[in-house]
C-alpha cells in the first residue's frame, strides 16, 4: 500500500498482534504512516521506544498511557505526542481503537 492514494478499509488486512491487539496499516508513504490499533479490555501495549515521532488519537475506549514515565488516563478525542525514542506504552481500560501517525513510516510494520 506504499503511496496508494486510496486505501479502502475493507481491503486492509487485520494483523493479530496477540494478547487482544489487532493492527491495520492504513495509508502510508516513506515519510508518513497511518495505523489503526484495536484493543480488547485489559490488552497491553508494552513499554517500548522507536526512532519515529508518533501522534496517537483515541478513536474510542479508555486507556492508561505512560509516556516518558508519566501516566495519564485518556479517552475518545484525546491525543498524545510521542517524540522519537521516548519510552511509551498503554493498558486498555475499556475496549477501543487508537489511530497512530508515524514520521517516518514504520518499515517494521510492512
Amino acid at each position: 500500500m506504499l503511496d496508494e492514494r486510496w486505501v479502502f478499509y475493507k481491503d486492509v488486512k487485520a494483523e493479530d498482534q496477540g494478547n487482544g491487539v489487532v493492527r491495520r496499516v492504513l495509508a502510508y508513504s516513506k515519510d508518513l504512516m497511518c495505523v489503526e490499533n484495536t484493543f480488547e479490555k485489559g490488552a497491553v501495549g508494552a513499554l517500548h521506544h522507536h526512532p519515529h515521532t508518533q501522534i496517537t488519537y483515541i478513536v474510542s475506549g479508555k486507556f492508561e498511557f505512560e509516556i516518558d514515565g508519566v501516566k495519564k488516563v485518556v479517552e475518545a478525542g484525546d491525543t498524545m505526542l510521542k517524540m522519537n525514542d521516548v519510552v511509551h506504552g498503554c493498558v486498555c481500560l475499556e475496549a477501543g481503537k487508537l489511530l497512530d501517525i508515524f514520521n517516518p513510516m514504520r518499515e517494521d510494520f510492512v
